[in-house]
This record gives structure tokens, sequence and C-alpha cells, in this order.
């Protein structure tokens, strides 16, 4: 299996300022690219890679460095782990938060909508509700939304409408069928685009993927030392808003805390005002940077 060389990967090094003695996480291992070039800077180091995927954990073996430790997880789970290999602070924290690519190139996991397979599209294939239980079980109403806040899907209301009435003649158990099912709301002509938002959402869904992501920058926040990085690269406006958000005001919603003195509460500086994007050649070499963007932090 061949993965891909990750999005902006001189730049995510980069931002993480790498200490050869330092202590690092890289939250999301994937095909473990990220991973393998920190690994290779470390002298006294560590360095700690999460992932849930037993793909992943096959892949880390690859990695032959006595400062590498691979920890099958969720990265909702970052400091119990941390704790468990007694570890109190790091120095820095890596996110690359795009599905590592070979994901969507095995039929059997259900992530992708070239091939036919059952729709899963769980991260980890041992545990959770695979997305048909959310296609066949989901009300009308909580459909509609799924589509239309996490896939920003045009005609969410109607898609809604149109799963609750085939699901009705039949179960939706997989990828063919639930193309087939929705076959009269994809726009013609833009049905890549479309069926690209759809099992987006989905997959959001089946994972909890925002909520997991909330949880881990604030633990991120937490095990950082003063002057730590928290590097993430997010592939759309949500993942994204929520980064931006947690960054500039420490919370995910509303304004800034301020002490008594006016001082923002908040724990950490943005080192780059505006997201770093792909360079012109990556994006010509790589279609998957498009929607890259990359956001550094510092521990106050």
């Amino acid at each position: 299996m061949e993965y891909h060389r990750p999005v902006m990967l001189q730049e995510c090094i980069d931002a993480l300022a790498i200490k050869p003695d330092g202590v690092y996480v890289d939250v999301t291992f994937g095909g473990g690219g990220h991973s393998k070039v920190i690994a290779s800077k470390l002298t006294t180091g560590r360095l700690y890679s999460f992932d849930q995927d037993r793909d992943a954990e096959e892949q880390s073996k690859k990695i032959d460095s006595p400062a590498f430790t691979f920890v099958r997880a969720n990265f909702r789970d970052l400091k119990k782990y941390l704790r468990l290999y007694r570890v109190k602070e790091v120095d820095g924290i890596l996110a690359d938060l795009g599905v590592s690519s070979h994901q969507f190139n095995e039929a059997e996991r259900g992530f992708s909508t070239r091939f036919d397979g059952p729709l899963d599209m769980r991260m980890d294939p041992e545990s959770g509700m695979p997305a048909s239980e959310v296609v066949n079980t989901y009300s009308q109403e909580q459909l509609h939304r799924i589509f239309g806040i996490y896939g920003e899907v045009k005609n969410a209301k109607t898609l809604a409408g149109v799963i609750v009435s085939q699901r009705a003649r039949k179960p939706i158990e997989t990828i063919g069928e639930f193309k087939q099912a929705i076959s009269s709301c994809t726009p013609r002509g833009k049905e890549n685009k479309y069926l690209a938002q759809v099992f987006q959402a989905l997959r959001i869904e089946v994972n909890d993927e925002l909520k997991a992501l909330e949880e881990m920058l604030e633990q991120a926040a937490e095990v950082l030392k003063p002057g730590g990085r928290l590097v993430v690269m997010s592939y759309h406006s949500l993942e994204d808003r929520l980064v931006k958000n947690f960054i500039a005001k420490g919370k995910f919603f509303g304004e800034v805390e301020k002490d008594l003195f006016g001082n923002e509460k908040k724990p950490l500086d943005a080192v780059n005002r505006k997201p770093i994007v792909p360079s012109e050649q990556e994006l010509l070499e790589n279609s998957r940077s498009r929607s890259a963007k990359l956001r550094i932090a510092e521990k106050r």
C-alpha cells in the first residue's frame, strides 16, 4: 500500500521548531509521513504518534527509531495516554486533519465514492456505528442537519427526505445502493463534488470528528510547555473555524474572556496571522492540497 506524501510537509516540520531533545506528539499518524521526519530530527527527544487505525499501526512498524512510540488511540484521549507514558508536558503537537488517502483507496473501508463497498466510514472499524446505521435510522430532521451543517449540502432538506423514503422500501447497506438512492438529488455534471460533501458529512457524524477535535485542542493547550508549538492543518471550513477560534480566543464560540486587568485569558497566541496555504507548485503536484490551511500557535 503506497501512502501519499503529506501536504505542506516542510511547512509543518518547520512550524514545530523541533529541538533534538524535545518531546513531540503527532496526533494523526496516518501513513507516517510527518512522524518519520520528526523522529529523524530527535536525539534524546521523544515522539508519540496517535492513530486509531489498524492500517496506521502496521505502517508505524516501519519507523525504526528509539525516539518513536505508536499509540493506538483517538486523539481525543491525548492527555490520558500521555499520562500513561508519564509525559506531563510536550514541546510540540502536530495535527493533520485530512483523512489519509489510503483510507479512500480501500473499498472495504467505505470512505470513497469511487468504489462499491459497505457504507461504513469508521476510522476505527472495531467500534462505533457505521454510516449505514446513520442513513437507515436517523430521523429526517437529524439527516437534514448533518448534511446541511457538516456537508454544507445545498439541498440538504430534499436529500434527507429522499433517503427516508428510499430506505422505507429497503435498507441502504452499500455505497452503490446509497448513490442509487440519492441519484435524484445529485446535480448533473457536479456528481463528484456533491457526493464528496455528502460523504464528508456522514464521515464527520460517524466519527464524531468535530467534538473530538475540540477535545483534542483543549487538551493540547494544557499539555504544551510555555513556548511550545501547536501546528494544525485542516481541509474544510468547519475544522478551520474551530482551530482559528480556539487559537484566537481559547474557546470555540463567543468572545475571549478577560481578567480584572483587561488581559485576555487564553492559552495560545497565533504565530501567523493568516493561515499558511500550499505553494503554486504543490497545488499542481497534489490535488489533495487544494483546501489545506495550516495554523500555528504558541503556548503563552
